[in-house]
């Protein structure tokens, strides 16, 4: 076997494992996924994933596993606003705890599908019309800008999405309690429940932020914008992306109660979304930015959002207790 093909196949035994594990293991159906489960799912994926990792520095080289690192950080950290979201969705439309990890992994698996195919016409046109990437790199500019002013996520609406509204004139909806199931027959007619509607919208909105995600890490992993796209480069897309995907499951239970503590966390997102762009246009000058240099800029940014984020929340609460706010 090729060292290509020897790669591909562990990277598709350790999915199958994981997910068998994942499925028969961890989310049985109709069960609760406390904080501690949450906590050793995320640590298992995230162990994985490195583990991958350091499979790709050993099998293939160690410029090929630091760009599947730099990928893999940037897809996790963007998963932030996905987890952001969903937890708008689970709200919305009133998900028992008991049926909200197995809809979240339906969708979540939907999500790879779609992302999959996203990836691979994304490489398509890529390679046959390389000019698109200056296209993504305004893009990620502009998205990078609003984001960084964007001030209240909360205005997402699940109510009034685009997905929701066609699901709502084109498919037969049942207000009924789901009772875990996705379907459901009522005078010898099929209904989608609301559990199929969620899951619809996870891997709707996924989708969506593919719009950001794909475009930057082709930017990361790639040397030259005008030359195809290598193995290496491939493998390290679609393996970054699913596995940032597969543990973004375990990462909604785990951050849910905690998502809205990083103030700041956009902030740091989006420099790194502007940076990219900025990768991308300076291209066309013929000027490359190094791999190194932009996992430390990912670093330096999500890290440093983060912290300031704890910080501005300690000295909020101080001046809270000194004015007597409670």
């Amino acid at each position: 076997m090729t060292p290509d093909q020897i790669t591909y196949l562990t990277f598709g035994i350790l999915l199958t494992l994981a997910l068998v594990f994942d499925l028969g293991l961890m989310s049985k159906r109709n069960t609760t996924i406390s904080m501690k489960k949450a906590l050793y799912q995320t640590l298992f994926w995230v162990a994985l994933s490195l583990a991958f990792c350091v499979f790709l520095w050993i099998e293939k080289t160690p410029m090929v596993a630091t760009k599947y690192f730099t990928a893999y950080l940037m897809e996790w950290s963007l998963s932030v606003d996905n987890i952001f979201v969903f937890i708008l969705i689970f709200t919305y439309f009133k998900v028992e705890e008991t049926d909200a990890g197995r809809a979240l992994l339906i969708g979540i698996l939907l999500a790879i599908i779609f992302r999959i195919i996203f990836i691979a016409v994304g490489i398509g046109l890529i390679e046959r019309f390389h000019w698109i990437l200056y296209i993504f790199g305004f893009f990620l500019l502009y998205t990078g800008y609003k984001l960084f002013f964007k001030k209240d996520e909360a205005e997402f609406d699940p109510a009034e999405t685009s997905v929701y509204k066609f699901m709502k004139k084109f498919l037969r909806l049942s207000e009924l309690e789901p009772k875990g199931r996705y379907f459901i027959q009522h005078n010898g007619k099929v209904f989608f429940t609301t559990l199929s509607v969620v899951v619809i919208m996870l891997a709707a909105v996924d989708l969506a932020f593919a719009l950001d995600s794909i475009p930057t890490v082709v930017s990361l992993v790639r040397d030259d914008a005008t030359a195809e796209f290598t193995a290496d480069d491939k493998l390290v897309i679609y393996s970054s992306n699913i596995f940032a995907i597969l543990g973004l499951r375990s990462l909604f239970f785990l951050l849910r109660g905690a998502v809205d503590q990083f103030d700041f966390l956009q902030q740091g997102i989006a420099i790194v979304l502007a940076f990219i762009g900025v990768k991308m246009l300076v291209e066309y000058f013929d000027i490359r930015i190094n791999i190194f240099v932009s996992l430390s800029v990912i670093v330096v940014c999500l890290t440093g959002s983060i912290l300031y984020s704890i910080r501005h929340r300690r000295i909020k609460a101080k001046r809270d207790a000194r004015h007597g706010v409670a």
